[in-house]
């Protein structure tokens, strides 16, 4: 019987500390660590990231927020920059998340074979005039590769207090991307660290 009643206490304790921290007007700086080898997309099947949000409790358990990001992928590197909503449930520290993100991915140089139009000077034998001619032919070329991706971004996650203002932020997320579903979609765990005033 004290077991429950302290296991009860404990537990109205942390939801009230969660629900005063969830309040209007409270403010919100994240950081976070998401991939760690365990994101996953058809394009990059490791990945790492880190990212930096920042919001405010616009009402109660409503988070308006904004947030940057770089990752690093196998093979490419990209930035990415959102805004979205995150509502958090006082009850338990369970919160779900939205929002809408503009991703820039830069895959650096790549070299490929291409097939060129090549100007050349031809003499006409009958009259000794020269003509400009095209003539195609295989050339190895390096050229910059970059790609934009509109993408968006659902997360599920807990709310851990450390204390009255720091909590650990384990999520799972999945990003959806408008512009290539199947190469461009992605999915995978983060770990923040979040700070309420």
């Amino acid at each position: 019987m004290k077991r429950k009643l302290v296991a009860t206490a404990l537990f109205a304790m942390m939801a009230t500390a969660g629900w005063a921290q969830f309040e209007t007007g409270t403010k919100y700086i994240g950081a976070s660590i998401s991939g760690l080898s365990l994101g996953y997309s058809k394009a990059a099947d490791v990945s790492f990231g880190l990212d930096a949000t920042g919001g405010y409790y616009f009402s109660d358990c409503w988070l308006l927020k904004g947030n940057f990001g770089y990752g690093h992928k196998k093979s490419y590197d990209d930035l990415t920059i959102g805004a979205g909503v995150r509502y958090n449930f006082y009850q338990n520290g369970v919160f779900l998340g939205a929002g809408l993100e503009y991703q820039f991915q830069n895959f650096g140089k790549k070299t490929v074979t291409e097939i060129v139009k090549v100007p050349e000077w031809e003499i006409n034998e009958e009259t000794g005039e020269k003509y400009l001619t095209e003539k195609y032919e295989e050339r190895v070329v390096t050229r910059k590769y970059r790609e934009n991706n509109i993408r968006i971004p659902i997360e599920i996650g807990y709310t851990f207090y450390l204390n009255q203002h720091i909590a650990i932020e384990p999520s799972v997320y999945t990003k959806l991307s408008l512009n290539d579903f199947n190469d461009g979609t992605e999915f995978g765990l983060r770990i923040g660290l979040g700070y309420y005033f």
